[in-house]
């Protein structure tokens, strides 16, 4: 289920569903909003810092009640996640789904509102948007022109195209693939594993990323999905940007090589989405086409 595309001069929400934004960040953010001709309204909880936990932008109660309260409200055309961080899988077991099924928008984050985006998949069959957050990244100084410029699909529902040279592809698995795209940040789908919400990968294209892990913790998440047959069934997979240290890039690709090694389907790595700049905009739930041997990716338009 798409939803409508975005016109100049749309409300659009923005809600902290995990941790606490900068302000000074959010509020730039904010300002990249409006020069692509939206009027962000922010949640009324989202400077409400949990007092119990630090690492939480305000109690479970008031973050799912901002959440809610712009699904339902008819003048809010989308809803912008500011930051990521921590607390979504908390919000997972309380979300009101068919509230989102029956006010199909624009679902935008990514890192820990992965956990959001299997769960809405999952229970509401929604398109959703693996993007960059209005704090995290479009408060960020300078802001990237590539990052801004992935905002404009919600505009125009047309296919996305990504070839290389244009982007940095590598192909680590060569072969063609289709299939519906999902994923999104390694660590939140390994904690996922056995839970209500786990990923579903059967006969799709499956997208990770991350940030900052050592090379044996991303070969012990690839374990963790391998063991719970993720990739079993999996038609493809793209690799995003890692993020890595100096230090780990060796060890981490020969980690990546090794472990995608014996399976045959195809996989592309070096899709510039998740923790990076530029940072593009994806929809989760639409069809993509994968060529790791011409190192091309064709993703459907997630909006109508």
């Amino acid at each position: 289920m798409k939803p409508q595309r975005l016109n100049y001069g749309d409300r659009v929400g923005v809600i902290a569903p995990a941790g606490p934004p900068v302000e000074e960040e959010l509020k730039r953010g904010l300002g990249v909003l409006r020069s692509i001709g939206l009027n962000p309204v922010l949640g009324a909880h989202v400077f409400n810092q949990n007092l119990t936990f630090s690492y939480l932008a305000a109690s479970d109660e008031a973050r799912l009640e901002d959440l809610h309260c712009m699904f339902l409200d008819p003048c809010i055309k989308a809803v912008f996640c500011a930051r990521g961080g921590y607390g979504t899988a908390r919000l997972a077991p309380n979300l009101d789904y068919s509230i989102l099924r029956c006010n199909p928008k624009v679902f935008w984050g990514y890192s820990d509102i992965t956990y959001l985006h299997t769960a809405i998949h999952k229970y509401s069959n929604l398109v959703t948007f693996h993007g960059p957050m209005v704090a995290s990244d479009l408060g960020r100084t300078p802001i990237n022109n590539e990052t801004t410029l992935s905002l404009r699909q919600l505009f125009i529902p047309e296919n996305i195209i990504c070839r290389y040279p244009e982007f940095p592809f590598i192909s680590i698995q060569d072969g063609k693939a289709e299939g519906v795209l999902v994923g999104g940040n390694l660590t939140v789908l390994a904690d996922g594993m056995g839970t209500d919400f786990e990923l579903n990968t059967d006969g799709r294209i499956l997208f990770l990323e991350e940030i900052d892990e050592p090379a044996y913790r991303i070969d012990a998440m690839l374990l963790q999905l391998q063991f719970a047959g993720k990739f079993e069934h999996v038609k493809g997979v793209i690799l995003g940007d890692f993020n890595l240290k100096a230090s780990e890039r060796d060890e981490s690709q020969n980690v990546l090589r090794q472990f995608f090694n014996p399976y045959k389907f195809p996989v592309l790595q070096g899709f510039p989405a998740g923790h990076c700049a530029p940072n593009y905009g994806i929809p989760l739930g639409t069809r993509v086409y994968l060529d790791a041997t011409a190192r091309f990716l064709q993703i459907e338009a997630g909006v109508k």
